[in-house]
């Protein structure tokens, strides 16, 4: 009986494994395509006769849609489970990018990037998905990887991209792969082995939905994959939302409930951190090729192979998350601090650099840390507003990040007016003031961890 136990117990591990090693695949996969559109698409809308300004606004569109779709979208995927929201977005991004492909006037051009901009939402259902997975001391070693294998696809698909489109019609040939790319991925989330993870759900959730009577029955210490498994299935409507179509009345006020759970939640510390240093950080690559080429004159063949090596960096530092988060003890909390603290100091290195090879020195660090910090703050995020809800949480931490990307454009053009280090320069005042947003509350984040246990 025993070993019954233990062989299914067995099976129902490798299916989770399995689950979490195919979503670093879609992940990679994902960027790869997306990467091999991102650097033609002003080159293309300009070709198509678009002036810079209308570029620009057209180029903005999809921001704006991200901007307010990403927390709906994001909660949407934990009403009605993560199989379904991530298979319709990625079958409407492929829509969307089919569109591109076929994209021969400034109209159509808009019309293709509205469903992407809508629905490409699926790294963000991937990291929920993960988290949904992973135990809590797990999670970071996990979300680590996934980044690790999203930012390999994001420095190889421009190699592609770029070796397409020097043949004719090569940007409609780059369009119509990253639609394909993303069937693909479609059809891989489709034959994912769901069935070992939901079945267990099912199975659990009654044991859940049973009260404390059933639970005061159970051993002082369970196994970790199977509190893994019980927290998937939650109060027993885990199983229920996600094998099963609700009406539409019911999904939407669902994820009206759960976005002002989050709005109303006592997080926006979190969230203005989140702003600040990712305002910061674009302040820092915003105009990054040209403060080279004034302040250093580098060509900008020099200054890719800079950039190029600073992205590499990126994508290895996410197998450093987990160590770096055991040697923490999984605090968090002091992960951000010294992270956002790093962070701050290599952007005004940067800023003050003498020499390309201090450029070089900031870049090396700034790649590792960037990275930590983006890993070690979700992480937060999660841990505060409940795993639950994590489509929701990272759905708004998306969103958040969108207005960082609306917001730092203006603030870098105004800054350049001054100096080339006029963007990088006020980089290091926003991150400062994170630093200080995170010093004031992080004590009263212990206070409230030490009240709860």
């Amino acid at each position: 009986m025993n070993n019954h136990k233990c062989n299914t117990l067995n099976h129902r591990t490798r299916g989770r494994a399995r689950i979490i090693q195919c979503i670093y695949v879609v992940g990679f996969m994902d960027l790869f395509g997306v990467s091999m559109i991102i650097p033609l698409l002003s080159h293309h809308v300009k070709s198509l006769g678009a002036s810079p300004t209308v570029a620009g606004i057209v180029g903005s569109t999809y921001g704006v849609l991200q901007l307010f779709s990403s927390t709906v979208v994001g909660s949407w995927s934990d009403v009605v489970g993560r199989r379904q929201s991530l298979l319709t977005c990625l079958l409407l991004s492929a829509l969307g990018y089919s569109l591109l492909g076929t994209s021969t006037s400034i109209a159509l051009f808009v019309l293709s990037r509205i469903p992407v901009g809508l629905f490409k939402h699926s790294l963000s259902i991937c990291r929920a998905l993960l988290s949904d997975l992973a135990s809590e001391a797990e999670r970071p070693l996990v979300m680590g990887h996934f980044n690790a294998a999203s930012s390999v696809g994001f420095i190889l698909g421009p190699m592609v991209g770029g070796y397409l489109t020097e043949h004719e019609g090569g940007f409609y040939t780059s369009a119509f792969v990253c639609a394909a790319i993303f069937l693909v991925n479609a059809g891989l989330v489709w034959m994912l082995p769901w069935r070992d993870i939901l079945l267990h759900c099912n199975g659990t959730s009654k044991f859940v939905s049973n009260g404390s009577s059933a639970n005061s029955h159970a051993p002082a210490h369970t196994d970790p994959t199977l509190e893994v498994q019980r927290k998937l299935a939650g109060d027993g409507r885990w199983w229920q939302e996600a094998s099963s179509l609700q009406p539409a009345w019911r999904q939407l006020a669902s994820v009206g409930s759960r976005i002002r759970m989050v709005a109303s939640s006592d997080m926006w510390d979190l969230f203005l951190v989140r702003l600040l240093m990712a305002v910061a950080i674009m302040l820092y690559y915003s105009n990054f090729s040209l403060a080279m080429e004034e302040r250093f004159s580098l060509k900008p063949k020099t200054t890719g192979y800079l950039i190029s090596y600073s992205s590499t960096l990126g994508a290895l530092a996410g197998f450093l998350v987990g160590p770096v988060t055991k040697l923490y003890g999984n605090n968090m909390a002091a992960l951000l601090l010294h992270s956002t603290l790093l962070t701050c100091l290599l952007i005004f290195l940067y800023a003050a650099a003498p020499s390309v090879w201090q450029v070089l020195l900031t870049s090396t660090f700034f790649a590792i840390s960037t990275t930590i910090g983006r890993t070690s703050i979700t992480d937060l995020e999660l841990q505060r507003g409940g795993v639950r809800a994590s489509g929701t949480l990272i759905g708004a931490g998306q969103s958040v990040t969108a207005v960082g990307r609306v917001l730092a454009p203006l603030l870098s053009g105004v800054t350049q007016e001054f100096s080339p280090c006029g963007p990088p320069s006020l980089g290091v005042l926003l991150a400062l003031a994170a630093v200080g947003v995170l010093l004031v509350r992080i004590p009263k984040w212990n206070k409230k961890s030490t009240k709860l246990a």
